[in-house]
């Protein structure tokens, strides 16, 4: 029978702690603009002039349709990321009535490939250093992102690929969190049981309650006290990044 969500089960927290599982956007890094206002940039490059609020709202209609027809990226259903992401902007412009589909396919493909330099990323403060202290303290780390295939080279433009023992994206594993399968794939390569394995992210659902759900000693980044009053024990909330390598060094042994 596996744990709820807030129980802490003596004997999971007995197990030594080996391995940390990390989510990446919006815990170790975030969109440095916004998407309304990268898209007009890309824009302006082909000579359109657009408004950052309405392409923002566009894309923002564009994402939710994509997402509830085609979940993570369409795997299951023979699409890819690039093919995914592609049809959102070319979904995007046309709401902002550009229609020259040879346009929508540039600006399309110019959009997927610029995601991947590092000005359009912004890693927190806290970040590097939470990644150096837990690999001082001998854990070995590993992402577990719902993200495409462009994750590896997005850390490494941001100087954090380096960190990783591996990693795992919901594209390349073609499914998602919060389904306990990516967990399970994560826990196959760490070679460890569950209980000597933390995770660390910023969403409730996806991040804390599912890795918990399959034994792993889940950890929820709340930068912004939005679960203060949740059932969240205090014991595995965050404020900051900072926190994290003193509270995983209190199960290693």
């Amino acid at each position: 029978m596996r744990p709820t969500p807030a129980g802490n089960g003596r004997g999971v927290m007995r197990a030594p702690l080996r391995w940390v599982l990390w989510d990446v956007k919006d815990t170790l890094l975030k969109v440095r603009a916004s998407v309304g206002e990268q898209y007009c940039k890309e824009a302006e490059r082909m000579g359109l002039k657009l408004s950052p609020v309405e392409v923002e709202a566009a894309f923002r209609q564009t994402y939710r349709h994509q997402s509830k027809k085609f979940p993570n990226y369409g795997i299951s259903q023979g699409l890819d990321g690039q093919s995914w992401w592609m049809e959102v902007v070319r979904g995007t412009f046309s709401k902002c009535r550009v229609q020259d589909p040879a346009l929508l396919n540039t600006m399309a493909q110019n959009l997927y490939h610029n995601f991947c330099n590092a000005e359009n990323w912004e890693v927190f403060s806290d970040s590097e250093m939470a990644l150096q202290r837990c690999s001082s303290l001998g854990l070995k780390l590993g992402v577990v992102s719902n993200f495409d295939r462009r994750l590896e080279e997005i850390l490494r433009v941001c100087g954090l690929l380096s960190y990783f023992s591996f990693l795992i994206t919901s594209e390349e594993a073609g499914t998602a969190k919060p389904s306990p399968v990516i967990f399970d794939l994560a826990l196959q390569k760490c070679g460890v049981p569950a209980a000597c394995v933390a995770h660390i992210g910023d969403h409730y659902e996806k991040d804390y309650v599912a890795s918990r759900s399959v034994g792993i000693q889940g950890f929820l980044l709340d930068r912004h006290n939005t679960y203060g009053n949740s059932d969240v024990p205090i014991e595995h909330r965050l404020c900051s990044l900072e926190e994290l390598p003193s509270r995983l060094q209190q199960h290693m042994n």
